[in-house]
């Protein structure tokens, strides 16, 4: 997959993040490539704690990249399920793996058909054109 690719499979928000439905009702959240792209390269990402809350479209965690800091977004309401505890030890995930390695945290969404109302792979890309 070339680094600026957007599978078809996930949902994806205004913020670049990416969400994909797993079993269980449960979601995976990470950022986009265009996302991990922009900021270069991560050297560190602060997440939120398994058993938090997290709110819709307020900031849960961050990333730190040698270019800046930005915010992690929720892109839906829910509880923090699991984390991706390698990003601890090799952040760097986020830009090699952004869809698979480096994904950032799991969610069980507060409204079960809430991630149908994200965005599909043909509106993002819209938005970043």
């Amino acid at each position: 997959m070339s680094e600026l690719e957007y599978p078809d499979n996930l949902r994806y928000t205004a913020d670049h993040e990416w969400v994909e439905e797993l079993d269980g009702g449960t979601l995976r959240v990470g950022i986009t490539s265009y996302a991990q792209n922009a900021l270069g390269d991560v050297v560190y990402v602060s997440l939120p704690a398994v058993g938090d809350t997290v709110t819709s479209g307020e900031t849960c965690g961050e990333v730190e990249s040698t270019k800046s800091v930005s915010d992690l977004y929720a892109p839906l309401s829910g509880e923090v399920t699991a984390v991706n505890s390698a990003l601890d030890g090799a952040p760097e995930l986020v830009n090699s793996a952004p869809y698979t390695d480096g994904w950032m945290y799991e969610l069980r969404p507060s409204d079960a058909d809430a991630a149908g109302g994200l965005l599909d792979v043909a509106t993002y890309r819209e938005g970043l054109s």
